[in-house]
């Protein structure tokens, strides 16, 4: 009987399939050791940002697009930085917004074998091999949180960030969740998670479900103003680091 090898393209990440050698899974800690010390250097003078999340898919004649293209302009208008994952669709239309008025845009994009290639429209970009650390630096920087409609990807970086909120990991920044028509059935849902006792009711009060660009914009400001102050940078830098 011929025994089954698997085939692994060169660059295919292998990293949670099963124990390695020794020296592998310290050449895998050192490898994520860089990349978080790589993405913190590149995003240290950012600014304070605003996340959007959102699918990769939807091209430019989309009304999804056309809406995150507006939420980098008010982003803008707001002196807040606008930080995605830096690729396509949604991703590309905020940083659009952000970049074509005047505001300052970021994208962290992740190496993918399909569908991510990052956006021309940012004036800061770090590309991740680890989907987990771009997802910490995506979160560490924000100071609110705008969830466009997308599948399964938006769908792990909304429940992250709402976990992170919840559990008190992080502050309890603002999360908006845009698009009543895509999220309606998914608040149903939460709802009954609440009913059956498996998260607390006011746990559906950490989210705002809108469709209205003043009232979102609206709930970002009034908490960032309520909870934070202005306080100029100190221009101290350190191991050599550039603005």
């Amino acid at each position: 009987m011929k025994a089954l090898e698997r085939i692994i393209p060169a660059k295919e990440s292998v990293y949670l399939d099963g124990p390695k050698p020794r020296m592998y899974e310290l050449g895998f800690a050192w490898q994520i050791f860089t990349e978080f010390i790589r993405g913190f250097r590149t995003l240290h003078f950012v600014g304070p940002c605003i996340t959007v999340f959102g699918s990769a898919r939807f091209n430019k004649n989309h009304a999804y697009y056309k809406a995150a293209e507006m939420f980098g302009k008010r982003i803008a208008q707001l002196g807040f930085t606008t930080i995605t994952g830096g690729g396509p669709g949604t991703m590309e239309a905020a940083n659009k917004g952000a970049f074509e008025n005047g505001g300052t845009s970021v994208g962290c994009n992740i190496k993918l074998p399909f569908e991510q290639k990052p956006n021309p429209y940012v004036h800061k970009s770090i590309t991740f091999n680890y989907f987990f650390v771009r997802k910490v630096l995506l979160v560490k920087y924000s100071y609110a949180f705008i969830i466009m409609p997308g599948g399964f990807g938006t769908m792990d970086e909304f429940f992250e960030t709402l976990t992170l909120v919840q559990t008190r990991t992080i502050t309890n920044f603002p999360i908006v969740l845009f698009g009543k028509t895509y999220y309606q059935p998914l608040m149903d849902y939460m709802k009954l998670m609440s009913d059956q006792g498996t998260i607390n009711p006011e746990d559906l009060d950490l989210l705002l479900l809108t469709d209205n660009f003043d009232e979102a914009i609206t709930h970002i400001s009034t908490y960032v103003n309520t909870h934070f102050k202005i306080k100029p940078r100190k221009l101290l830098w350190w191991l050599l680091e550039k603005r």
